[in-house]
């Protein structure tokens, strides 16, 4: 994975890029799991949350670099 990717002239380190996109496919997933109803069956929301944001953040992660390899 490349450590900066240039944007018009400024470099942006990728993990900043990640991180914004993974925000957002965890707003998508986090609101088609609370539709479905599966925060009634978890202790502790907040936790569940961070656990899943870390999670998308992670896999997507290892799958970028798994296409630049």
């Amino acid at each position: 994975m490349r450590p900066e990717i240039d944007f018009f002239g400024v470099l942006v380190p990728t993990l900043l890029l990640l991180v914004i996109a993974c925000y957002g496919l965890y707003r998508v997933v986090h609101v088609g799991l609370a539709r479905l109803g599966l925060y009634r069956h978890v202790w502790h929301p907040a936790l569940f949350d961070t656990a899943l944001y870390l999670s998308l953040l992670g896999a997507t992660v290892l799958f970028m670099e798994h296409l630049s390899s």
